[in-house]
């Protein structure tokens, strides 16, 4: 039986900031066929807050593999579905968006359950003999808010500029200059994104062969 003093880590409050984020990503996706700025609004607020739940997980000592999970969880599906109205928007670039959502997700996932195999806390702990980029990736939190920030601003850009050239600056639209500066980092994010998956299956494949070892000598 459960003690009374146990804690209950789905009240935690960096899990609570995460079903906020969800609530927000399924009115974003509602509304982003027919009112793209209250649907600009819930995705934006609802990718931003992704920065406050680890913050709230630290300063409250409410880190949890649950919220680890959400979050992740979280970030793939609303990046998802904001890739996926696009590739309807965008039919003409449809292949090429469907494969980014495809490397987001795929890689990702074999990343994260392969850590789980490994038996560590988190999918963002890295060791110092794994890839430095992704060392720097995941240790540096400037650099990690960045490249998630200049990602998710390249796709939602992307989106309004099918709606809106909105406010004219020195001739160009923000919302194309936003797309132009952010190119590169969704690329370099892609790139990450295929780096997550090479370490992975390097990690899963030792896992394995250790695993064949124990057989090999229980069967001898």
């Amino acid at each position: 039986m459960s003690s009374e003093t146990d804690e209950n880590i789905f009240l935690f409050v960096p899990n609570i900031i995460g079903y906020a984020r969800i609530v927000l990503a399924i009115i974003a996706f509602y509304f982003m066929p027919t009112n793209y700025i209250v649907a600009t609004l819930c995705y934006v607020t609802s990718a931003l807050l992704d920065a406050f739940d680890g913050h709230a997980a630290r300063y409250f000592n409410q880190g949890t593999k649950f919220g680890a999970m959400l979050d992740q969880l979280t970030d793939r599906c609303g990046t998802m579905g904001l890739v996926a109205v696009l590739a309807h928007l965008y039919p003409k670039y449809m292949f090429p968006l469907l494969l980014s959502m495809c490397i987001d997700v795929a890689c990702h996932w074999i990343y994260l359950h392969t850590s789980i195999l490994q038996g560590k806390e988190s999918h963002k702990f890295i060791d110092v003999s794994e890839n430095p980029i992704m060392n720097l990736y995941y240790t540096n939190r400037t650099v990690l808010f960045f490249m998630c920030a200049g990602n998710e601003a390249f796709f939602a850009s992307l989106y309004l500029l099918y709606f809106t050239e909105g406010p004219i600056i020195a001739g160009l639209s923000l919302f194309r200059i936003i797309l132009y500066l952010t190119t590169p980092i969704m690329l370099a994010k892609t790139f990450i994104s295929l780096l997550h998956c090479i370490v992975a299956a390097k990690n899963l494949g030792i896992i394995d062969v250790n695993e064949r070892k124990k057989l090999l000598k229980k069967s001898e």
